[in-house]
């Protein structure tokens, strides 16, 4: 597929979020390195379906470190957890280089802590490729917390000298790009943007099935991670709307898991939707995919703040992948993502949101118009077949050439939504 020089070719992958093979993203990476000829090794946290501290999957090492600590979603509880994973990570690091050096660190956020076990190894010509998945400040702000004080400013700092101590960074989108260069003053010759979609093969696993439907007649679908900044909240709050405007027909399914689950539920059962809402938790990915299959529209409710409205949300282009046709807030990465594969709505307005979803499923030429874009659209420009060309291309230029000079196109950069 790719070629490349076997020689000073290892890399160190560092993951805490999820574990490995769990997290998709990280995963496609490992592998499309590794079928370009490079050496792999993963360290990441255990959790309840990957326990094992070390094993080998599809020719590549996995380090797995038990997460003794867990936040609480208080600033200590927070502290605690990154400090343990960093020293759990940091031990884990040496053990793999003593089997087997490597060449580049390349840690995945967040947090924005690993530039330092990065610099611990530079001495030794390890290089440091930074894969900048959030932007860590603006999430802590998009959770509800200020704008100002010591912990937004020492997320800031970190989130600096993570970029600027990089050999290399990539980002998922042209708008995080932007944030590195002007945040952290990082050029565009030491960067490039490597989206993140599914392989085409993914939205094959599962076929539609009317069961899912519970004899409703149109199915609208949810997919994603259930926290306080994620806009299940709105969704619900436009769900009550939809209820009390139109005729009881459509099921809402709210697939994911995540911090503010519980409190979502809750809320579905204080607004009375338990008839026509399910949460469903995390499901395989067969699963998954029948329920998307199956949907007439799916939603993303993520509304607008400085986090969101820079943030490429994986929902948008799995939806795309299986040709749905989307329901969300007008958000610039959801615009240059989706174009005409979505609706769109105006931010965080939850009655304009009901009155989008009813109209788009009562309008079914519409619908088919934009299942047809999302498809060709995922296939020739958002699949992972075609985002893993710009990963391959710039790791051969660091490693090849020993610097990185310049792999930075994005290909919907020049696109106007």
């Amino acid at each position: 597929m790719f070629g490349s020089d076997r020689s000073a070719r290892s890399i160190l992958i560092i993951v805490q979020n999820l574990p490995v093979p769990l997290d998709r993203r990280v995963w496609q990476e490992t592998n499309t390195l590794r079928r370009a000829g490079f050496d792999v090794a993963v360290i990441c946290p255990k959790s309840k379906t990957y326990t094992k501290s070390y094993e080998r999957v599809e020719g590549v090492d996995i380090y797995r470190y038990p997460l003794l600590i867990e936040a609480d979603n208080s600033v200590v509880g927070y502290f605690l957890e990154f400090a343990y994973c960093w020293f759990a990570t940091l031990w884990l690091a040496l053990k793999a280089y003593g089997r087997r050096p490597f060449h580049v660190i390349h840690a995945c956020n967040p947090p924005d802590t690993y530039f330092a076990v990065a610099l611990l190894f530079r001495p030794l010509g390890v290089r440091f490729v930074f894969d900048h998945h959030d932007l860590c400040p603006d999430l802590y702000v998009a959770k509800g917390h200020a704008r100002r004080g010591v912990v937004y400013r020492i997320l800031l700092l970190l989130e600096w000298m993570t970029l600027r101590t990089a050999d290399m960074v990539i980002t998922v989108n042209e708008s995080y790009r932007q944030v590195a260069k002007i945040r952290g003053g990082v050029p565009d010759r030491k960067m490039v943007v490597v989206r993140s979609g599914p392989r085409l093969e993914w939205a094959q696993l599962g076929r539609p099935s009317a069961e899912l439907k519970q004899g409703r007649k149109y199915l609208v679908v949810f997919l994603g991670q259930i926290g306080r900044q994620d806009g299940v909240d709105y969704l619900l709050r436009a769900v009550r709307i939809y209820n009390r405007s139109y005729v009881d027909d459509t099921l809402f399914v709210i697939i994911g898991e995540g911090p503010s689950q519980r409190d979502m539920q809750r809320l579905a059962a204080e607004l009375e939707l338990t008839d026509c809402v399910r949460f469903t938790g995390r499901i395989s990915d067969e699963q998954l995919c029948s329920y998307l299959s199956t949907a007439d529209v799916c939603v993303d409710p993520d509304p607008l703040n400085e986090f969101t409205n820079v943030s490429t949300m994986n929902k948008i282009i799995e939806y795309m992948s299986l040709g749905k046709p989307i329901i969300a807030f007008d958000l610039l990465e959801h615009r240059r993502s989706a174009l005409e594969a979505a609706h769109y709505i105006e931010p965080n307005d939850v009655t304009k949101f009901a009155t989008g979803i009813r109209e788009l499923l009562e309008d079914e030429q519409r619908r088919e118009r934009m299942s047809k874009f999302a498809k060709d659209r995922f296939q020739h420009i958002l699949a992972w077949e075609v985002c893993e060309e710009n990963l391959v291309r710039a790791y051969n230029e660091l490693l090849n050439s020993g610097n990185f000079v310049g792999c930075q196109y994005d290909h919907l950069k020049n696109e106007h939504a």
